[in-house]
């Protein structure tokens, strides 16, 4: 079994950047919300005030401005070609495992349109932008791993952070995914 994680991994660049930059474009009175989102990012990134969860539903409120989940096949048509090439194909298995910080609502269509069943990511709704439950991210996903599907070992894990150290360490062989998508081993710290 593989797990992967999404961003930066499978999808070059931040599909929930680029999902909210085509969220703006599409609806430009959406621009009301960057004010509340500028403070919440210098809260978390300048003065660690709080938590990334908080900072992102605070990005998410502009979830209550439209309907997010109307855009996504859009969205998708057109971002689809951010999947790194060596994906598809010989690399992708049937029991591939996605798990990412982002919006689940957010990815469950292009996981469907790539084949891959098996999605976890962060539940956050898509008309409040709320979170049920804590952000998908670093620590929080071997745990979620093991709650939801009892799983506490992989063959070969993917990442392109080193955050996920605790994913790579479940892994018989764990990888990281540059910029470019480029694969190398691991290194761990």
């Amino acid at each position: 079994m593989n797990i992967y994680d999404f961003d930066g991994t499978l999808y070059s660049g931040d599909s929930t950047v680029d999902f909210l930059k085509y969220s703006f474009r599409k609806h430009p009175a959406l621009i009301r919300f960057l004010p509340a989102m500028g403070i919440a990012a210098l809260r978390h990134y300048g003065f660690h005030s709080i938590d990334k969860t908080c900072m992102k539903e605070t990005f998410y409120r502009l979830f209550t401005g439209y309907d997010a989940e109307a855009l996504l096949e859009e969205f998708w048509d057109t971002h689809e070609k951010n999947i790194f090439p060596w994906y598809p194909g010989k690399q992708q298995k049937e029991d591939d495992i996605i798990i990412s910080a982002s919006p689940e609502f957010l990815l469950k269509p292009i996981c469907s349109r790539l084949g891959i069943r098996h999605l976890m990511a962060s539940r956050v709704d898509s008309k409040t932008g709320k979170y049920t439950g804590k952000n998908c991210w670093g620590p929080e996903k071997p745990i979620r791993l093991k709650d939801q599907m009892g799983i506490t070992h992989c063959d070969n894990f993917y990442s392109d952070s080193y955050s996920d150290q605790p994913l790579a360490e479940i892994a018989d062989k764990a990888f990281i995914v540059e910029k470019d998508g480029s694969i190398t081993d691991w290194i761990f710290k």
